[in-house]
């Protein structure tokens, strides 16, 4: 094959391309006319839909705006509606409050036309009594011939006769019955003057005696001019006895831990050697808090004995407390020791709670810790204190029954009734005459301590003497020798006592200041 060949062969191959490439771009060339013209189609469809949805969206917010505005406007015209008949309804009140305030003031007028029509009646009235009590006085003078004075006089000289007949006849009713009392009045005198010389039985009780290093001590604590000595009753309200008995001193009190405290305080004294009134001051304070804590130790003591736990502190303060108390010359703390004891035996022999019964045994003298500070008997206050202190009904029961003050529903209380029965029956427990002593004696303290400015008062010397503190600005000089006539009289009134008792006030001031 030629040249000339190739080159016609490759000048049709080359005319084959370019008719395609032609045709190539035509069918593009249509292609994209049908894209674009499509697109724009498309995008004509789409603003239309755009505008469509534009103008229902505006017509929806002219609608809910239009609702939103008719609501308000319900609203509105709902809240006028009301407010003008709440307005409404109040002017009616107040027009009915005046309605009901003018028919009171016709009322109150109508009253007021009334009252003063019957004032002027009676006024009326009483001219005319007045007047009827005048004639009827004279026509009484002239029916009984005596004027209103005579017929006065008359009267009252009757009167006395028949007063003077009936005093007598009272008067010999009296001695009657004097007569038939007075052997009873003479043997309680007796009884009492026998008592007040049972100094045997009442010392073991009522003295404690403090040894000496030497005789030389006496004068120490006696003090210049009695100062020491005078101090030390002053503050502990015990009376001191020095006498002759060799290196010893006497404290006498019937409140124990009074005696107690003065003995403590006594005894740190002679150690210290320093023995003066600011000392001693310093030294009482002190044993007054040893005898605070042995009140606690014993109150302690008792729980642990008898095996009741989980009362309050203060009830087993209250408990130590008994420790310094006696009943008949028998300590409380440990009658009541014994008392829960029993009952815990009985209680096991009946079948009943063991630690109840040992709980109200323990507690059934409670009272007696502070009945002598306060007014009602042990019982009462030992009632009061079981409730303050949240015990069990059953308990408060039991302790209200043991002597009968109510009658016992319960076996605990008929327990406890026995158990304390028991334990003061027994040979030797008790001795009345202490008790009642020492009752004189805490009712004298109670009798003068109730009157205004006494500040504190001790009976001392066996109840023969009352040692009064008054409040020094309370009470001044010239007032003392009143207020000590007036507390001697009351006590001849209320008290009975073998003798005569001394009233004896002090009046004390003191200006302390300190050099630096």
């Amino acid at each position: 094959m030629t040249l000339i060949h190739y080159i016609v062969v490759a000048a049709a191959l080359v005319a084959v391309a370019v008719v395609f490439f032609i045709l190539g771009i035509t069918y593009r060339k249509r292609v994209s006319e049908r894209e674009i013209q499509s697109a724009e189609e498309k995008a004509k469809k789409i603003i239309n839909e755009s505008i469509k949805a534009a103008e229902s969206k505006k017509r929806e917010a002219l609608l809910e705006a239009k609702d939103e505005i008719h609501k308000n406007r319900s609203e509105y015209e709902r809240e006028v509606k009301e407010r003008r008949t709440e307005i409404q309804k109040q002017e009616r009140r107040l027009q009915q409050k005046e309605e009901m305030l003018d028919k009171k003031t016709d009322i109150i007028e109508k009253k007021t036309e009334t009252l003063t029509k019957r004032l002027s009646d009676l006024d009326v009235a009483h001219e005319e009594v007045a007047s009827l009590k005048r004639s009827q006085f004279e026509m009484l003078e002239k029916i009984s011939g005596y004027t209103i004075e005579e017929a006065k006089a008359y009267l009252i000289k009757n009167l006395e006769s028949e007063v003077t007949h009936e005093a007598a006849m009272k008067i010999k009713d009296i001695e009657m019955r004097f007569k038939e009392e007075a052997d009873q009045k003479a043997r309680e005198y007796i009884s009492l003057a026998i008592q007040r010389c049972a100094a045997d039985h009442v010392a073991e009780a009522t003295v404690s005696v403090v040894p000496l290093p030497n005789d030389e001590m006496k004068g120490r604590i006696i003090g210049r001019e009695g100062r020491n000595i005078r101090t030390i009753e002053t503050l502990t309200g015990v009376d001191l006895i020095i006498d002759d008995t060799p290196e010893a001193i006497t404290l006498s009190s019937f409140d124990p831990v009074r005696r107690e405290v003065a003995r403590i305080a006594l005894e740190k004294l002679i150690i210290d050697g320093r023995i003066h009134p600011a000392r001693i001051e310093e030294m009482v304070d002190k044993a007054k808090k040893e005898v605070d804590a042995t009140i606690k130790s014993e109150g302690d003591r008792a729980t642990f004995e008898t095996g009741v736990h989980g009362l309050h502190q203060e009830v087993v303060r209250l408990l130590g407390r008994m420790r310094y108390r006696t009943s008949y010359g028998q300590n409380v703390l440990n009658h009541s020791i014994e008392v829960a004891h029993i009952a815990g035996l009985l209680a096991a022999e009946l079948g009943v709670d063991i630690m109840t019964a040992k709980r109200a045994g323990l507690l059934h003298d409670l009272g007696k810790a502070i009945d002598h500070e306060t007014d009602g008997s042990h019982v009462t206050i030992g009632v009061d204190l079981a409730k303050k202190y949240k015990e069990s009904d059953e308990i408060i029961h039991a302790i209200h029954a043991h002597h009968g003050d109510v009658e016992p529903r319960t076996v605990i209380a008929c327990i406890v009734q026995a158990s304390d029965t028991i334990s003061a029956a027994r040979p030797g427990a008790r001795r009345e005459n202490i008790e009642n002593y020492i009752k004189r004696l805490e009712k004298l303290e109670e009798l003068t301590c109730s009157f205004s400015g006494v500040e504190s008062s001790y009976a001392i010397q066996a109840g023969r003497e009352i040692r009064i503190m008054v409040k020094p600005d309370e009470v001044s000089e010239d007032e003392m020798v009143l207020l000590a006539r007036e507390i001697a009289k009351k006590i001849e009134n209320e008290l009975e006592y073998p003798g005569q008792i001394k009233v004896n006030l002090l009046r004390e001031t003191k200006a302390i200041e300190y050099a630096k």
